[in-house]
């Protein structure tokens, strides 16, 4: 049973297949929502919160993929499972080059859907705590003064300090002085810690 607070959204025009799926993931212990269309469901959605979403490919007005390109162009990372009764081997590769986590085909088994949910709800995870790395690092970088980040970037790059005073036509003295500064505000306890935060804060 799942104890975590991941939400799966059923998106789905036919009452009867969101009514059969949501009996059988709430089976599990996971939240249900479910939306009789994708504008439904973008009206309602909420950025941020973590899950995932199962949606059919044809439905009225906006079909599943319209919907994920949507949720693309808007950088909604959403972890999406197609699940159809009217798909085909080019629609199925289309979705998943463009970061479907699973293409099912309707009827579908339990077993074949909670797996691909678990998969879903793991990537979601993954996405969540990538996006608060980026966020922390992003805060953290922020507060370095423009010659700070100069000197950040040839350090991590593998510079030493002679080579760092050089390039930036500074005094040896004065590069020490930056790198102290850094690993303060920063909080990076070495170079490969400040490399890593640097890769999280989308710099290096």
């Amino acid at each position: 049973m799942s104890t975590d607070t991941s939400t799966v959204f059923i998106i789905d025009d036919e009452p009867a297949i969101r009514d059969s799926l949501t009996l059988m993931i709430r089976q599990e212990g996971i939240t249900v929502k479910t939306y009789d269309s994708g504008k439904a469901f973008l009206a309602a959605h909420h950025e941020g919160s973590l899950g995932c979403a199962i949606v059919d490919v044809k439905m009225p007005d906006m079909d599943g993929l319209q919907l994920q390109e949507y949720l693309a162009r808007k950088n909604i990372q959403l972890p999406i499972i197609f699940l159809t009764g009217h798909g085909d081997i080019p629609m199925s590769v289309r979705a998943i080059k463009a970061g479907a986590v699973d293409f099912l085909t309707k009827p579908v088994t339990r077993e074949k859907l909670l797996t691909a949910i678990h998969s879903a709800l793991n990537e979601a995870k993954r996405i969540l705590s990538e996006n608060a790395n980026h966020q922390h690092a992003e805060t953290l970088l922020a507060g370095l003064t423009e010659r700070e980040r100069d000197v950040m970037l040839l350090a991590i790059q593998g510079h030493h300090n002679k080579e760092i005073a050089r390039l930036l036509e500074i005094s040896h003295r004065t590069v020490e002085i930056h790198k102290s500064k850094i690993m303060h505000k920063t909080g990076a306890m070495n170079l490969l810690d400040l490399a890593r935060l640097a890769h999280d804060g989308g710099v290096s």
